[in-house]
């Protein structure tokens, strides 16, 4: 198991009653279940935060495509998908 540690957090009344009532109709604790949402977050936080120092060391790079040519490319894909549901009907 994962060494864990004590936070104090501060949520609105509102907040607080919504996850009492998540915790009793799981049948879970509020902390586990704050602590699971927090993870979460976390997570998904962290992995905006890499894509976009990725896409900004790319550009820094000069690793780039000007916006008329990925519009171009985007715009043949929607349309080849169009045609192809065309085909389909």
């Amino acid at each position: 198991m994962t060494a864990s540690a004590t936070m104090t957090i501060r949520v609105s009344s509102e907040t607080k009653l919504k996850l009492e009532r998540i915790a009793a109709d799981t049948r879970r604790s509020k902390s586990f279940l704050a602590a699971e949402a927090i993870s979460a977050y976390v997570d998904c936080e962290l992995e905006i935060i890499e894509g976009i120092k990725r896409g900004m060391a790319d550009a820094a790079a000069g690793n780039i495509v000007p916006h008329d040519e990925a519009m171009a490319e985007v715009d043949a894909i929607i349309e080849a998908a169009e045609a192809k549901r065309t085909d389909k009907a």
